[in-house]
């Protein structure tokens, strides 16, 4: 079973930037398509952003679009998501996702990944 662990989590002013990774504790990645999702308290998890199996297709949410960038380094068997100006609406608790897939493409679905990783907490507060 492919187990997935997030880091990078924490406290960070408005305009701040923060990174989070998310590695495999077992299998390479390079079969994956990878995923970030986000669960603000009171709300539904959001998909945030995807990234396909060579890393040659990316989604973002509208909401991020321009200061988030999803990448990954599969020797490393490593996800990131580099975030950048923060804002207090970005807090939530972010998870890294994964699907097995044959596809070159990636979808924003939370039904469509099989692996989740425990979540870390991003905090955007003055």
């Amino acid at each position: 079973q492919l187990q997935l662990v997030e880091s990078g989590g924490g406290l960070v002013h408005p305009g701040g930037s923060l990174r989070l990774s998310c590695a495999s504790s077992g299998f390479t990645l390079d079969y994956y398509a990878l995923g970030w999702f986000r669960q603000a308290p009171g709300k539904e998890r959001e998909a945030v952003s995807c990234i396909s199996r060579s890393g040659g297709v990316t989604n973002y949410a509208e909401s991020v679009k321009g200061r988030f960038t999803i990448s990954r380094e599969n020797a490393k068997k490593a996800v990131y998501l580099q975030m950048n100006s923060l804002k207090p609406e970005d807090t939530a608790v972010y998870y890294c996702a994964a699907v097995r897939t044959y596809r070159t493409d990636c979808a924003a679905s939370i039904n469509g990944y099989d692996y989740w990783g425990q979540g870390t907490q991003v905090t955007v507060s003055s």
